[in-house]
């Protein structure tokens, strides 16, 4: 039976993916998939009861949405995300210490102490995407930090991921490009992650710490995926030049032990000679040479159709219309690289809200897993199944490598492997065996038979979906067993797309 679910699913995926144009209330669906993880119940009467425009309005202004108070208290009862990120860099390095005297017990402890601070930084990002009512905030994290992607599986970043995005990401997400771009060059996660914190002047004067030489990988980062873009119309002159206007920002891993020390300029390590970067003369000025190079890069045309290019193919499709790019990298240049103001010409365009835009982008596993967790009406007491679940579906939370982030486009994602491990998770999911319930025990997707089944309520599901399911899937699904229905919802095409 299981196999002939699978391949049913893979089949449906793979032959329908290009659903017709959806039936009244689709407009309300369509933004719930785009400008948030999808619907949970309730959402697309109330979308549709207040009107999408005003609904994108209030998005647009996070601050006036409350949190739930459960919601609130258990982000609060975390450690990691609540505190600064030299106490969390202290201890994860004591726990990391290489201390083989220790007894078997006493190396357990550090190791999980270790897995905790990864445990509480993963379970603060999954429960506000899940269950946070200020989805757009959650959507523009997920987009921002993969745009300024660190890996976590780097040394000390780890530690620092909950401070980073907390402290260098979710503040600016709708605020000024400039003030995004100069708290991520800051903030030590990235330091430490494209190694700016060891970079220095060829032969820095009494220069204390590891000190290398001057190390390139941030400023070509800098230009090349977080600004410009490869076709910006640099050279690797000026990478280097950018490298050595830049030697010098660090951060003091002694000062990060108290509250707020992070960032430090190190004169000592600094290039003080003069520079050409992009056709400028650059006089030595110490720290503010960084500062200038940023805000050159913040404002650069090339910069303005770059992020405008990655927010239409977020929001719209793969291939984005041209004319909604250049429409939007005007109004990045004309307001100073205001994010919320972009955001606000995209969600108005009538390229956002074509029907030829509807169910036109393939969801990534994050996507996917959030948004069939919100669609489910079952609160992550545990995120452990939804790691899990990331960590098959390849794409493991703050696990990309590369500093280029994930891709979101259908091309990295769609292929039959990927789409048998959704239709895993989706049955598992709609038959209840997923251990999602506070308390209850650990499973991987193949092992989640052992677990009591809850399963979820066919109907329910289908009218938190509303006009996001296809008159063909519906069909298929009223053909199909009533043990089977929620996971066809959930493992069937339209719920792949967004």
């Amino acid at each position: 039976m299981k196999r002939y679910v699978f391949a049913l699913f893979a089949a449906a995926a793979l032959a329908g993916a290009r659903a017709a144009p959806l039936p009244p209330g689709q407009e309300a669906a369509h933004v719930l998939n785009r400008i948030a993880f999808g619907p949970a119940p309730g959402d697309l009467e109330r979308v549709s009861r207040s009107g999408v425009r005003a609904y994108i309005d209030s998005q647009l202004a996070p601050e006036s949405i409350a949190l739930p108070a459960a919601l609130s208290a258990r982000l609060a009862g975390l450690e990691t995300p609540n505190r600064s990120a030299g106490k969390t860099l202290a201890e994860f390095e004591e726990a990391r210490r290489n201390a083989r005297d220790e007894t078997p017990a006493a190396q357990e402890l550090r190791r999980a102490r270790v897995a905790r601070i990864a445990r509480e930084t993963a379970e603060a990002r999954l429960l506000r995407a899940v269950q946070s009512p200020r989805q757009l905030e959650e959507v523009m994290v997920d987009f921002w930090f993969n745009h300024f992607n660190v890996a976590a599986s780097k040394g000390n970043v780890q530690a620092l991921v909950a401070s980073y995005e907390r402290d260098a990401i979710r503040p600016y997400v709708f605020g000024s490009f400039r003030q995004l771009l100069g708290a991520t060059a800051k903030h030590p996660a990235m330091l430490y992650y494209l190694d700016n914190y060891l970079s220095a002047a060829a032969a820095p004067a009494k220069a204390k710490g590891r000190a290398r030489g001057l190390n390139e990988n941030y400023a070509r980062e800098l230009m090349e995926l977080h600004t410009l873009g490869v076709d910006g119309g640099y050279s690797q002159r000026d990478v280097t030049e950018l490298a050595r206007m830049l030697t010098g920002w660090t951060y003091d891993q002694r000062a990060l032990i108290g509250e707020d020390q992070l960032f430090r300029f190190d004169p000592k390590r600094h290039d003080q000679g003069a520079k050409t970067w992009l056709g400028r003369a650059v006089p030595a000025a110490g720290q503010q040479e960084g500062e200038m190079a940023l805000d050159v890069l913040a404002m650069h045309p090339a910069t303005a159709r770059h992020l405008s290019y990655k927010l239409a193919q977020y929001f719209v499709r793969d291939d984005p219309p041209p004319a909604l790019v250049e429409r939007l990298a005007g109004t990045w240049q004309a307001n100073g690289g205001d994010i919320r103001g972009v955001l606000r010409v995209l969600f108005a365009s009538d390229e956002f809200m074509a029907p030829s835009a509807i169910g036109t982008k393939f969801k990534t596993p994050y996507q996917y897993v959030v948004s069939a967790a919100r669609a489910s009406a079952t609160p992550p007491g545990d995120i452990g199944p939804l790691l899990g679940a990331l960590n098959q579906l390849g794409m493991p939370l703050y696990g990309c490598q590369t500093p280029d982030g994930y891709k979101n486009t259908e091309a990295a994602w769609m292929n039959p492997h990927a789409l048998t491990r959704r239709i895993v998770f989706a049955t598992a999911l709609g038959a209840g065996r997923l251990a999602l319930a506070k308390g209850a025990p650990v499973v991987a997707l193949e092992d989640a038979s052992s677990v009591t089944p809850a399963p979820l309520d066919p109907l329910l599901l289908a009218s938190t979906l509303g006009a996001s399911v296809s008159p063909r899937t519906q069909e298929l699904v009223a053909a199909s067993p009533v043990a089977l229905r929620a996971a066809m919802l959930l493992g069937g095409p339209d719920f792949m797309q967004r």
